[in-house]
């Protein structure tokens, strides 16, 4: 029988449809084949994007040229830009402003047919490095609220181009995703004086029903309540607000099990399109005792069509203990 399942932080209700449940082997989804050419991210055509603003770079390696393990670039069309002035404005009870904030690129390798999932421990603790490292800079600007760090990994998922790369956007407001977590998170400190995620972190090791992993003070769960199939959450073992406080040695444990998860993901599913979003606290807000950073990884499996468009219910035909139990399956 279907169950009704609510989110501890946002409230949020999805239906787990269990007379709908799948096998993995079910899922059916266009596997992300890398295709080479004319791309832009290639080592070798630097030219061919924006002047570079962080790289991973051996002595003697000139900028925005060979050599280079990462690279983070503006992105050539962006969402926001940062030059300008920040205006509001308002039209009757319609409000706006100028399109002020950052959109850049960081191109997790220089070779094209590779994946976070394939790079070593020391490529993904570089990635998450300049992950931290731009939003350190961003904070700086006092325009700008929130930095959220994205990928879309394959067409189905958003991805324009096929090299490894993902994306951050500053913002000059807090998302309203965002925003709705921190709302959740400060009504549940307030009644329990305990951090949500934490309590969550707690219960989820004990029981271990929709634990996937953990290795060097991480855990990657299955949420109790989820949108998607497969629908995962990495999170520190410790609490933490902001991601951008990190040190170097617990970002080398987050590329551990972010690489793990994403070796038994791609087993599993047969390297399936995927978005990753990490939700951390905002610029200004980076000791919150109530918020818990964290990286949400959703596999594009299923399409969102007119009842969760209209309702905001979510119809997932994957238990998330099912799900869990088939990725704990075996080494990553």
């Amino acid at each position: 029988m279907s169950e009704l399942r609510k989110d501890p932080v946002v409230g949020r209700w999805v239906i787990i449809s269990t007379e709908r449940a799948r096998r993995p082997s079910d899922f059916v989804s266009q596997p992300v084949r890398p295709l080479a050419a004319d791309c832009a991210f290639c080592e070798g055509r630097e030219g061919t994007t924006p002047p570079e603003i962080l790289a991973g770079r051996p002595a003697g390696s000139e900028p925005n040229g060979p050599g280079w393990t990462y690279r983070v670039v503006p992105n050539k069309y962006p969402a926001l830009r940062i030059e300008g002035d920040l205006e509001t404005a308002g039209e009757g009870l319609f409000d706006r402003m100028t399109g002020i904030g950052a959109h850049e690129v960081v191109i997790e390798a220089p070779q094209h047919a590779t994946s976070l999932a394939a790079l070593g421990v020391d490529a993904v603790t570089d990635v998450l490095l300049a992950f931290r490292e731009r939003a350190r800079d961003l904070k700086k600007d006092p325009r700008l609220a929130y930095v959220l760090v994205f990928k879309n990994h394959g067409e189905a998922a958003g991805a324009s181009l096929e090299h490894p790369h993902s994306q951050l956007i500053a913002t000059p407001i807090i998302p309203i995703m965002v925003a709705e977590e921190l709302t959740g998170a400060a009504q549940y400190f307030q009644m329990k004086e305990r951090c949500v995620w934490c309590d969550m972190l707690r219960q989820e090791r004990r029981g271990g029903l929709r634990l996937i992993l953990e290795t060097q003070g991480f855990v990657a769960l299955a949420p109790f309540a989820p949108r998607f199939p497969f629908e995962t959450w990495i999170l520190p073992v410790h609490h933490r607000a902001a991601f951008e406080d990190c040190t170097e040695e617990e970002l080398r444990g987050l590329a551990t099990a972010l690489g793990e998860f994403l070796r038994r993901m791609n087993r599993v599913l047969s390297d399936p399109p995927f978005n990753f979003m990490l939700h951390t606290a905002p610029l200004r807000e980076g000791h919150l005792e109530s918020f818990h950073w964290h990286l949400e990884i959703i596999p594009k499996l299923t399409r969102v069509a007119g009842f969760e468009w209209g309702s905001g219910f979510f119809i997932n035909p994957m238990p998330p203990e099912d799900a869990a139990d088939v990725l704990r399956a075996g080494p990553g």
